[in-house]
C-alpha cells in the first residue's frame, strides 16, 4: 500500500471511448471516470485515491452512497466503468470551495484531514499477529509509490531493474550482532533476531516468537536469520534487514503455488539493509542472497520505459513456474541505489496490474 495523500492536482481530461456522458480525468498516468463537462484540461481538481476511507457527508455528497467497497461501503477501490479503468476520485469538495485549488497542487498541499479521509488498514488475520515487542533497532520497510501516480520518479532511458511483486505478506527480519536477547539464531551466532510484519514495523514493533506465526514459520523454515547472521559478519555491519514476500494458500487469495497452511509455504526476499559505520545503506537483494535464500524473480533489466514496465506489471505469475494466475505488478529499482526528491527517499516505486486492481473476492492482508 501507498502512503495516503489528497491533494489538488492540475488535470488533463481525455474522451471516454464508449461513453457520450462520461469522460476521463488523468492524475500522472491514473485516469478517473468523471461526468462530461464537469472538468476542463489544466483546470485543478482535488484527486482521492484508491485505498482512502470516506466519511459518510462526502460519499452522499459526491453520489457515491452504495457504490464504493467495503463492509460500510466507503472504500474507494479500482473499478472499470463502460470499460475504462477508473482509480480513485477526481472531485471539488464543498469544504474546499474558498480554497485556490491551482496554488493548492502547486504547493502539494494535503487535504486527507480536513476532509475526514483515513487510510484503510486491512485486518490483521490471527496467523500474521501475536503478542508484541519494543523493537527500536528493528530496519523498518517503508510502503512504496505507484509510478502511474509519480511518474517523474524514474527519467526515461535510466537504467532501471523490474522484479515480480508477489501478492503474500511482507516479513521483516532485523539481526543485530552481539546483542543477547531472548532470541538468537539457530546457528548460535552471537546476535538478536527481530521478526516483524509492515504494519507492526512501522511502530518499531516486533513479534515475539511463536510456531503459529506466519512470520516465525517462513523465518525458521526457511533460515533467514541464519543468513542474516552470516551477511552481518560477512559485511562488518551491525544491523542487517532481510525484507521477504511470504505467501501460499492461507495467506492472500494469489498462492503462486504455496500452501501455507502445509509445510510448503513460499517465501521470497526483495530487499536487503545493512547499517556499517553508522549508515543504513540499502542493498543488492539478488546479489547477496542467491543461493542462500529464494528472491523475488528478475523480469527486466535495461533502459526505463513507462510503456513496458506497464506490460511487465500484467500478465501471468513466474514463481511457480507455471503461470497458475495473473501477477499482482513489478517492482521498479533504479540499477544503481538512488535518491528520489519525489519520494523523499529511495528511488523506488511498483506498478500493478489492472487485472490484479478490478479482480473479485481479493485479499490485501498486511
Amino acid at each position: 500500500m501507498s502512503t495516503l495523500r489528497v491533494t489538488a492536482e492540475v488535470l488533463t481530461v481525455h474522451e471516454h471511448p464508449n461513453a457520450d456522458a462520461l469522460e476521463l480525468a488523468q492524475v500522472g498516468l491514473y485516469r478517473a471516470v468523471v461526468a462530461k463537462g464537469v472538468y476542463r484540461t489544466g483546470e485543478a481538481a482535488v484527486y482521492i485515491p484508491e485505498q482512502a476511507v470516506l466519511p459518510p457527508g462526502l460519499i452522499e455528497e459526491l453520489g457515491l452512497t452504495g457504490r464504493l467497497t467495503g463492509g460500510d461501503a466507503n472504500r474507494v477501490k479500482a473499478v472499470r466503468l463502460r470499460g475504462e479503468l477508473s482509480q480513485g476520485i477526481v472531485c471539488r469538495p464543498k469544504a474546499l470551495a474558498d480554497v485556490d485549488l491551482a496554488r493548492a497542487a502547486a504547493e502539494g498541499s494535503d487535504f486527507a484531514e480536513l476532509l475526514g479521509i483515513t487510510k484503510w488498514v486491512p485486518p490483521i488475520p490471527p496467523t500474521m499477529g501475536g503478542e508484541v515487542e519494543s523493537a527500536p533497532d528493528l530496519l523498518p520497510w517503508a510502503d512504496i509509490e505507484n509510478v502511474q501516480r509519480y511518474p517523474d520518479i524514474f527519467t526515461p532511458g535510466e537504467p532501471v531493474v523490474l522484479t515480480e511483486k508477489l501478492h503474500g505478506s511482507a516479513c521483516l527480519l532485523t539481526y543485530v550482532a552481539g546483542e543477547m536477547g531472548p532470541v538468537r539464531a539457530k546457528s548460535g551466532a552471537r546476535g538478536r533476531v527481530y521478526v516483524s510484519s509492515k504494519g507492526f514495523g512501522a511502530r518499531s514493533l516486533a513479534l515475539k516468537e511463536d510456531p503459529r506465526n506466519l512470520y516465525w514459520r517462513a523465518v525458521r523454515g526457511h533460515g533467514v536469520a541464519e543468513v542474516a547472521a552470516r551477511l552481518c559478519e560477512r559485511l562488518g555491519a551491525r544491523r542487517i534487514g532481510i525484507f521477504g514476500e511470504v505467501y501460499g494458500a492461507g495467506v492472500q487469495d494469489l498462492t503462486n503455488g504455496a500452501d501455507g497452511r502445509r509445510h510448503t509455504l513460499g517465501y521470497a526476499a526483495f530487499d536487503v539493509s545493512a547499517e556499517v559505520d553508522g549508515a543504513v545503506r540499502w542493498l543488492d537483494a539478488a546479489a547477496l542472497l542467491e543461493g542462500e535464500l529464494p528472491v523475488v524473480p528478475r523480469l527486466y533489466a535495461g533502459p526505463y520505459d513507462i510503456a513496458r514496465v506497464l506490460q511487465f506489471a500484467s500478465g501471468r505469475e513466474t514463481v511457480s513456474g507455471r503461470g497458475l494466475h495473473l501477477r499482482e505488478g513489478v517492482v521498479i529499482r533504479p540499477a544503481v541505489e538512488r535518491y528520489s526528491a519525489v519520494t523523499g527517499g529511495r528511488a523506488i516505486a511498483k506498478a500493478v496490474s489492472p487485472a490484479y486492481l478490478t479482480r473479485k473476492g481479493g485479499t490485501e492482508y498486511e
